[in-house]
């Protein structure tokens, strides 16, 4: 009886054992699929970053092109061979149009003061001798007044160089002979004076639609660009578009002031018109009424 106490305590001790060293090896075999997951999971991130970093990389490829940062230096550099020649032309025809702009403000400044001048002198005068000198003077020549009184008092000179009487009963005959001439010289007056014009107003007025060519020639190719990268993402349709636009802004940066000009020097020249037309009266009944005189 005691034999078979002891015998069941050892079987029963033994059973303990196994039990005990039974318990790691499940424990193991239980954790041993998890570490090649743990493992998995580290190098699953690891691939995925670089594909998460690559896209933002994808996407700042269009950004840092050819193009980089626009100016409007870069978008000329960059434009088409046509529209590169539009804007150059644009811009030297606004080049010439300042030009032309300092000239004029330089010439009708000196006109009205040499032609102040000539009439304070002209008012001064007694006789048609007097008037003759004063407009055929090297300090008037060239200004469209003192040519009209030279006209007018060179006619009644030539006058009475043929024998020709200009006063009396052919006093009316000498002033229109005189007339006549002073008319031929005011007439070439607008001409004088509207140096330059004709090209303000071509510029004004074309400008803007050559522009607009270069405008719609930049475009289309853009269009072209577009079907032939199969792409419509805008930092690649964009450059293009805007150096075709470039050519529109220089189109109406020279037209503007080519039209602001024009018409300011018109109506420069109109008052200068003005002036002479006061003018021309005043010197025919000045001649008329030394004629009178007989001076």
């Amino acid at each position: 009886m005691l034999d078979i106490k002891k015998t069941n305590i050892l079987l029963a001790m033994a059973g303990a054992a196994v039990l005990m060293a039974g318990t790691p090896v499940l424990a193991q075999d239980a954790t041993a699929p998890a570490a090649p997951a743990a493992a998995e999971a580290p190098a699953a991130d690891a691939a995925a970053t670089p594909t998460t970093t690559a896209a933002p990389a994808a996407e700042e490829a269009p950004a840092e092109g050819a193009h980089g940062k626009m100016t409007p230096a870069s978008m000329f550099m960059d434009a088409d061979i046509v529209v590169k020649t539009v804007m150059v032309g644009l811009l030297l025809a606004s080049v010439f149009t300042w030009v032309i702009l300092l000239i004029k403000l330089f010439e009708f400044g000196a006109l009205n003061r040499k032609t102040d001048q000539f009439l304070e002198s002209f008012r001064q005068t007694r006789t048609i001798a007097d008037m003759r000198r004063v407009a055929t003077s090297e300090e008037f020549e060239g200004n469209p007044l003192a040519d009209m009184a030279a006209a007018a008092t060179d006619e009644i000179e030539l006058s009475r160089q043929a024998g020709l009487s200009v006063t009396g009963d052919h006093l009316d005959t000498a002033t229109f002979r005189a007339q006549a001439a002073v008319n031929a010289v005011q007439a070439g007056l607008a001409k004088r004076l509207s140096g330059g014009q004709g090209f303000m107003a071509s510029v004004g007025s074309t400008a803007p639609f050559i522009g607009l060519f270069g405008t719609v020639y930049g475009i289309m190719n853009s269009f072209i660009g577009i079907a032939n990268t199969n792409t419509t993402n805008l930092a690649v349709v964009a450059p293009g578009i805007a150096e075709a636009l470039l050519a529109t802004g220089i189109g109406l940066f020279a037209a503007i002031p080519a039209v602001i000009f024009y018409n300011y020097f018109n109506t420069r020249i109109a008052a200068y018109g003005t002036r002479s037309d006061g003018f021309n009266a005043e010197l025919m009944n000045a001649v008329s009424r030394n004629l009178d005189k007989g001076a």
